[in-house]
């Protein structure tokens, strides 16, 4: 999981080290090419190609690839225009947002103490964005409005059939948001495309494919209540990364809202396991 995050965050360095260069459509579509040629030949070895989805499944994907479009271009808007750690620190409370919308739209029981963890994480991501404080960073609103994106995707995610596979589902992520991209070139600037660029884009994509490829292993085989907290470990290499590449050195409150977030995250995780092994625990008494 921490190679996970670390592809992941170094993707996301190299996207802004070329975001002077190019424009935010010319950087989804390009990398997307590439991303698409990846995960496709992936796919196509896995036989994952060959699925088709019914109707219910067709509409859900639809419903999850407007969340990737709308977290993609949210979360690089800030990401060009923010510190790396800042971006990362306020996506992390990403799974306290989905726990949150999983009791409110898909009827999970969630009791006081978690809704407790998400009421003080979200506190810590206002101290990140700091609204009407000095430090206060406009485009820190977009990386929340990432959030609200990338939860609505995660909760489609979850209401997908368990016969559809992941690497379908990837694909025809990355498709959609290739192809939309792609629609919006001709309504931006286009800037000079050099072959450097060619290849940071193309190592990018490498990075989004080894960061799902390892996340998927580490899902799969790992215990999902120990290996899931190792996801904040994306803040340790964007604030490392942050620092070499772009000199950003995260202020104290950066670091007292992350810590928060973190914290309540993990405690989060703690009390799912609990909650289950609970009920694990009165499933085996029924005769």
């Amino acid at each position: 999981m921490s190679l996970s995050m670390f592809g992941f965050v170094t993707n996301d360095a190299t996207t802004k080290w070329i975001s002077d260069d190019l424009t935010l459509f010319q950087i989804v579509f390009l990398r997307g090419l590439f991303t698409i040629l990846l995960i496709g030949g992936f796919a196509y070895w896995r036989g994952a190609l060959s699925y088709r989805p019914d109707r219910r499944d067709a509409r859900i994907l639809a419903l999850r690839l407007f969340g990737e479009v709308g977290g993609t271009f949210c979360f690089l808007s800030a990401l060009f225009n923010m510190p790396l750690a800042n971006a990362s620190a306020i996506l992390q409370s990403m799974p306290l947002a989905v726990t949150l919308g999983a009791a409110l739209f898909l009827g999970e029981r969630v009791g006081w103490r978690r809704y407790s963890a998400i009421f003080i994480g979200f506190l810590g991501v206002m101290i990140i964005v700091r609204p009407g404080m000095e430090g206060f960073n406009v485009y820190a609103l977009w990386a929340v409005a990432a959030v609200v994106f990338v939860t609505i995707r995660d909760l489609s995610t979850r209401c997908l059939s368990r016969g559809v596979p992941s690497l379908f589902v990837t694909l025809t992520t990355a498709i959609g948001v290739t192809v939309l991209s792609g629609i919006c070139l001709p309504f931006g600037e286009w800037k000079p495309v050099e072959s450097d660029h060619f290849l940071f884009l193309g190592g990018a994509a490498c990075l989004v494919f080894v960061g799902y490829l390892f996340g998927i292993m580490a899902m799969r085989h790992g215990e999902i209540a120990f290996v899931a907290p190792f996801r904040y470990t994306i803040l340790v290499w964007a604030i490392g990364l942050g620092f070499l590449v772009f000199g950003d050195i995260p202020d104290l409150w950066t670091i007292v809202g992350s810590s928060i977030v973190i914290g309540m995250g993990i405690y989060t995780f703690y009390r799912e396991r609990v909650r289950a092994s609970r009920l694990s625990a009165l499933a085996a008494r029924r005769p």
